[in-house]
C-alpha cells in the first residue's frame, strides 16, 4: 500500500487518517506473467494500481489475433475506462505481461471512497485525463515511423517496459511481426 499512498501524496498531501481510508479499501494481490486481472466480455468493475510488473490492455481482432494496446507499469491507475465508468460490456481484457504486484478496488468501494474523501474523485480523474493524453503522444509518434523506427522509439519512450514483456507481446503493440522484430533487434545489437 505504501506505492499507492506515496503516489497519491506525489500529488496531493495526504492527512494520515486519509492514508487510513484509502488503504482500506483497496485489495493487494500478487499475479503471475499471463494472468488476467480483467477478460473483455463482460462489464469492469474494478480499478488497479500497478504496484510492480508490467500489464497489457489487449485484444482479439477479428482475425483472432491478440493485439496489444498499450502497457502500464509500475505506479499507474489500470481499468477498462469506458467500461468502467459507463457500464458497458468491455472488449478488451488486462492481462500481467510480467509476475505483478496489484492493488485493486470494486467500483462500489471507490465510490464509498469518494464520498469519504470528496478530492479523490477529481485526483484520480486527473490521473486518467493524464494517462489518455500520454497514450494518445505515444502512438502518435510511433505512426509514420517504420518497423525499426517504432521499435527504436519504443526503446527511448518506454524503456521501463522494454525488457519486461514477451517478445509477442512487443511485437504486436509495434504492429510488427515476431520474426520482424526479433531481425531488428539483431541488427540493432550488430551496429552497437
Amino acid at each position: 500500500m505504501e506505492s499507492l499512498i506515496n503516489y497519491i501524496t506525489s500529488l496531493r498531501p495526504l492527512t494520515g487518517e486519509e492514508k487510513t481510508e484509502i488503504t482500506a479499501h483497496f485489495e493487494a494481490g500478487d499475479f503471475t506473467e499471463g494472468d488476467y486481472l480483467f477478460r473483455g466480455g463482460r462489464v469492469c468493475n474494478k480499478l488497479f494500481f500497478i504496484v510492480s510488473g508490467v500489464v497489457r490492455m489487449v485484444a482479439v481482432n477479428d482475425k483472432g489475433v491478440e493485439v496489444t494496446h498499450y502497457f502500464i507499469g509500475e505506479n499507474q491507475f489500470c481499468t477498462n475506462l469506458a467500461s468502467f465508468n459507463d457500464g458497458t460490456v468491455a472488449e478488451d481484457s488486462i492481462q500481467c505481461c510480467s509476475p505483478a504486484a496489484i492493488l485493486t478496488i470494486q467500483k462500489s468501494q471507490l465510490l464509498a471512497l469518494y464520498r469519504k474523501l470528496s478530492f479523490m474523485e477529481e485526483l484520480i480523474g486527473k490521473v486518467h485525463q493524464q494517462r489518455l493524453l500520454e497514450k494518445i503522444r505515444l502512438k502518435n509518434i510511433y505512426s509514420g515511423e517504420d518497423s525499426a523506427g517504432r521499435y527504436r522509439l519504443f526503446l527511448s519512450e518506454q524503456p521501463e517496459i522494454a525488457g519486461r514483456v514477451p517478445l509477442s507481446h512487443l511485437a504486436s503493440y509495434l504492429h510488427i511481426t515476431p520474426q520482424s522484430l526479433s531481425r531488428i533487434r539483431r541488427q540493432l545489437k550488430s551496429s552497437l
